[in-house]
C-alpha cells in the first residue's frame, strides 16, 4: 500500500554529460567532505607513505575550512541565499588546487594498481577518498573494481543474451526515450545511448526473469553507460542487483521499498519531529518524495555531477548513503517545508531541492556524515517491518478463509430453503 508514484520526473540539468566532458565539479574530489568521525590522519597510518599523510592532511585541512563555511552559511538563510555566493568563501580553500588536483591524480592511479592492498589495509583512507568523489576518468574502473564485477563469467553470455528476444523489449522501449532525455549521449531515438541502454536492460531481463524490467532501473545503467562499454555496464548492473538490495528493490512486490521506506520514515520522527508532523498533517506521505531516492539513487533528482557523487559513496556503502542524503535534504529545508502545504512541498521538491547544491557538492556530503545513522537500530526495525508484513498476510489469509466459509453456509442455506420450500 505505498502510493509509488513511478513516472520519474527527467534529471535535473541532465546536459552535464559525465561521458562527454569530466563532470562539471572533475576537482572535486579535491574540495572535500567530511566523514562520519572524521578519519583523523592517524587512523592508518601505519600503512601510509609519507606522501600519502601529507596528502591526507591537506584533505583534513579543507574539510576544516570548508566545515566552517558551511557554518556560517547556516545562519543566512538556507534555500533562498544565492547558491553562487557559496563559491566565494570555498575558493580559498580550493586556491591550492592544481598541485592537489595533481597528487590526486598520482594517488588514485596507485590505488587501482594496487587495489587488493588499499581494500585490505587503507579501507580508511580509501573510504575517505571515495567521499571526497572518485576523479572523473577513474570512475569506470573504480565503480568495476569496488563491486568485483571485473571477470564476471556473465560477461561472456553477453553476446549470446543480445540475440535472444525478451518479453519486456515493448515495455524497455518505450521508458528508454524518457531516460536522460536532455542528455547528448541518449538524445535522439537512433542514438548509440539509447541502443546500448536497451541492449542491458535486455540482457538483464533474460537472466533475471524474476525481475525482468523494471521502470527506474534504466537510469542506474544510463549512468554506468556514460562511464564504461556495455558489457562491462552490464556486469556492474548484475552486481549491484544481486549484492546491494537493488533487486529486492525491483522485485514486482517492491517489498524492500516498503522496507526502505518505513526505517526512513522512523528516522524522520525521531531526528525532525515537527516536520514529520507537519507531513502529516498535509498528508504528505514518504513514499510521494523518497520513492524516487531510493530506486534511482538521486539520479531522478540532482543534476548528473552531484548525483554521481552520491552514486560514488553508495558504490563503496550501499544503501546508507540514500537514507543520510534524504535526511540532511530535508534537514536542511525543515524552515521552508513546515510553511507549506502539501502543493507547495510537491513543487518545491521537484523545483528548489535539486539545484541547492549543484555549486558545492561537497557541502551535501558533508551534512549527509553529520546526519545519525544507527545500523543496529535500522536491523530492529527490518524485522518489525517483517513482522507486520507476516501478519498483514495472515490476516488476508484469515479474511479469505472466512470469505469462503461465508460463502459455502450461504449456498448451504440455500439449498436447504430449496429443499423445504
Amino acid at each position: 500500500g505505498f502510493g509509488v508514484v513511478l513516472d520519474f520526473p527527467p534529471p535535473p540539468g541532465t546536459m552535464a554529460s559525465p561521458a562527454v566532458s569530466p563532470d562539471s565539479s572533475s576537482h572535486e574530489a579535491l574540495s572535500s567532505v567530511n566523514s562520519a568521525p572524521a578519519c583523523s590522519p592517524t587512523s592508518d597510518s601505519e600503512n601510509l607513505s609519507p606522501d600519502e599523510l601529507e596528502l591526507l592532511a591537506k584533505l583534513e585541512e579543507q574539510n576544516r575550512l570548508l566545515e566552517a563555511d558551511s557554518k556560517s552559511m547556516r545562519s543566512m538563510n538556507g534555500s533562498r541565499r544565492n547558491s553562487g555566493s557559496s563559491l566565494v568563501s570555498s575558493s580559498s580553500a580550493s586556491s591550492n588546487l592544481s598541485h592537489l588536483e595533481e597528487d590526486t591524480w598520482i594517488l588514485w592511479g596507485r590505488i587501482v594498481n594496487e587495489w587488493d592492498e588499499w581494500r585490505k589495509k587503507k579501507e580508511k583512507l580509501l573510504k575517505e577518498l571515495i567521499r571526497k568523489g572518485i576523479p572523473h576518468h577513474f570512475r569506470a574502473i573504480v565503480w568495476q573494481l569496488l563491486c568485483s564485477a571485473t571477470d564476471m563469467p556473465v560477461k561472456n553470455q553477453y553476446s549470446e543474451l543480445l540475440k535472444m528476444s525478451s518479453p519486456c523489449e515493448k515495455l524497455i522501449r518505450r521508458d528508454i526515450a524518457r531516460t536522460y532525455p536532455e542528455h547528448e549521449f541518449f538524445k535522439g531515438q537512433d542514438s548509440l545511448g539509447q541502443e546500448v541502454l536497451f541492449n542491458v536492460m535486455k540482457a538483464y531481463s533474460l537472466v533475471d526473469r524474476e525481475v525482468g524490467y523494471c521502470q527506474g532501473s534504466a537510469f542506474i545503467v544510463g549512468l554506468l553507460l556514460m562511464q564504461m562499454p556495455e558489457e562491462e555496464a552490464f556486469c556492474v548492473f548484475v552486481r549491484l542487483m544481486q549484492e546491494y538490495r537493488l533487486r529486492e528493490l525491483f522485485k514486482p512486490s517492491m517489498a524492500e521499498l516498503g522496507l526502505c521506506i518505513y526505517q526512513f520514515e522512523y528516522m524522520l520522527q525521531e531526528q525532525l519531529p515537527e516536520l514529520n508532523i507537519h507531513f502529516r498533517s498535509q498528508s504528505f506521505l514518504t513514499s510521494m518524495y523518497a520513492s524516487s531516492w531510493f530506486l534511482t539513487l538521486f539520479l531522478t533528482t540532482f543534476p548528473l555531477p552531484v548525483a554521481t557523487r552520491v552514486f560514488d559513496i553508495f558504490m563503496y556503502e550501499g544503501l546508507e548513503i540514500v537514507f543520510r542524503v534524504g535526511m540532511a535534504l530535508l534537514q536542511f529545508n525543515q524552515a521552508e517545508l513546515v510553511q507549506l502545504d502539501m502543493e507547495g512541498m510537491s513543487q518545491y521538491f521537484q523545483k528548489v531541492i535539486p539545484h541547492q547544491f549543484d555549486s558545492c557538492p561537497d557541502k551535501l556530503i558533508l551534512r549527509a556524515f553529520q546526519v545519525k545513522y544507527n545500523p543496529k537500530k535500522m536491523k530492529r526495525l527490518e524485522k518489525e517491518y517483517a513482522a507486520i508484513k507476516n501478519k498483514e498476510m495472515e490476516e488476508q489469509i484469515e479474511i479469505k478463509r472466512l470469505r469462503t466459509e461465508n460463502r459455502l453456509l450461504k449456498q448451504r442455506i440455500e439449498t436447504l430453503e430449496k429443499v423445504n420450500a
